[in-house]
This record gives structure tokens, C-alpha cells and sequence, in this order.
């Protein structure tokens, strides 16, 4: 049964009061949304509880439990979580990152260091002081998220409109077995034409793009404490080993491992 999120008002600021701006959030288990927006900062969600979503114009993101989405300046985003979760946010001045290494929306693994200065930060007043440990911080901040690695955990989207129909199609429901070819004569597109443009547009073909999204809704669902009896079932697989097995081929551990790993 769906539920009704929560909408999360966006700040209205348009300028940064530091070059850090720390803005911890939480919600319930009816989930959370925003509208979609930009602002002129970077934005680095970090998912302490529970699993993000970020949808780009361009892609999906996902962030299990200590893991983040950067989402750079001036790009269009929409911020999800289908249960409860606490989410800490830093908006980041563009000029305080280098550049070259934020330029794309991205997931990334969150060292324990890196989270436990994130919790620090979180505590200081949006006007912490220029000089002083604050300031010190902020600087160990800056340094610590240049060192983080990149994870897969984003699903690319076609810009073809017949593509899109066709990926609406499947994502809102994972668990459909319609083949490829029976959902291609739904988007009034042909079987040959989505092999072809799908890997031009996305980098992977259709059977590996619904097997990523699959693994992906199976991480937001898992997040809610559903069993993972239940979740192979919501994600379109017809026996829990074969769950476990693509699960495992994706993320290297079993589902009851994932969200109990050694943090």
C-alpha cells in the first residue's frame, strides 16, 4: 500500500552564511520528499538511518545507511526516502571543493571519520567563527571529503522519450515480467531500436539496467525492515535464492548482511 510523504519545505536562503552550512534533518515512516530545485552550492546528503533517493534529470542515486549523494551546484535535483530516516546535509560553497572532482552528481562511501566530523559539524551554529577550531574543522571536513571513493549505486536515464515511457513503465513496477519486446510496443517503440539506443544513452543494455534498479528498490526496501522474503517478491524474482545470488553479485555481501556490516 503506498503512503503519503511528507513534503520537506526547501531553504529560502540564497546565499551561504559560511562556506559549510550543516543542516541535519529526520522523518518518520511515512517517507519524504521534495519538489525539484537547484540552488548555487553544492550539496552533500549523507544518509546516517534509513535510504535516500536523489533523482537528476539524468539519473537516480541511491545512499543506503552511511553513504551520501553529492549533487553540485545549479543542478536540478528531487531528494526521496520511502520510510523514516536521518539525513545530514552540508551545502558547500562551490569554490571550497576542487572542481574538477564534483563536477557530477555522485554516491559516495562514507568513511567513520568522515562521519563522525559530519555529527560534529552538525552541532556548530550556521555562523561558526572564522577563526578558531571551527574553522580548523571545517578545513579537516573539506579534506576528508576529497578522500572519499565513488560507489555504483546510481541508475542512468535515456533522454529518448519512447525510453523514458518504457523506464517509467518498469520502475514503478519491478516486479513485472514483461519482456523487453512486449514493453517496447507499450512505449511505441521497437525491440531493436531500444537495444540500440539504450546502451547509446545509458552505458548498459535494458536486461543489465532493470537489474540494477531491481538491486536498488531491493536496498530502499530493505531499508524499511521489510523481510527479504517480501522484497524478492516486490522486485520481480520468483524464488529468495535467486534474490540472494543477484544480490550478492551486486554488492558483494548477502541482503541480511548489508545493513548489518561492521560500520
Amino acid at each position: 500500500m503506498s503512503k503519503r510523504r511528507h513534503y520537506r519545505e526547501i531553504p529560502q536562503f540564497t546565499t551561504l552564511p559560511r562556506p559549510i552550512y550543516a543542516r541535519p534533518e529526520q522523518w518518520g515512516d511515512m517517507g519524504s520528499q521534495t519538489d525539484w530545485h537547484s540552488h548555487p552550492w553544492g550539496q552533500f546528503s549523507y544518509a546516517a538511518t534509513g535510504v535516500l533517493t536523489v533523482l537528476t534529470r539524468t539519473a537516480r542515486y541511491v545512499a543506503p545507511p552511511q553513504y551520501a549523494i553529492w549533487v553540485p551546484a545549479r543542478v536540478a535535483h528531487q531528494v526521496l526516502s520511502l520510510g523514516s530516516a536521518k539525513m545530514r546535509s552540508l551545502y558547500i560553497d562551490e569554490n571550497t571543493l576542487d572542481r574538477y572532482r564534483w563536477l557530477e552528481p555522485q554516491v559516495l562511501e562514507v568513511t567513520n571519520l568522515l562521519r563522525e566530523l559530519i555529527i560534529k559539524f552538525c552541532r556548530q551554529r550556521a555562523d561558526w567563527p572564522w577563526h578558531g577550531p571551527e574553522h580548523r574543522l571545517a578545513d579537516v571536513l573539506v579534506d576528508q571529503l576529497n578522500e572519499l571513493k565513488a560507489a555504483r549505486l546510481q541508475l542512468p536515464l535515456p533522454r529518448d522519450r519512447r525510453l523514458q515511457t518504457l523506464c517509467e513503465m518498469v520502475q514503478n513496477n519491478p516486479a513485472d515480467q514483461s519482456t523487453m519486446p512486449q514493453l517496447a510496443s507499450k512505449a511505441g517503440i521497437s525491440a531493436r531500436s531500444v537495444s540500440r539506443l539504450f546502451h547509446q544513452q545509458t552505458g548498459m543494455s535494458f536486461r543489465q539496467w532493470r537489474q540494477r534498479l531491481r538491486m536498488l528498490h531491493a536496498l530502499d526496501c530493505l531499508g524499511q525492515k521489510e523481510n527479504v522474503t517480501e522484497v524478492a517478491l516486490i522486485c520481480g524474482y520468483e524464488s529468495v535464492s535467486a534474490f540472494v545470488a543477484a544480490f550478492r553479485e551486486q554488492f558483494g555481501v548477502t541482503p541480511g548482511r548489508y545493513f548489518n556490516r561492521d560500520l
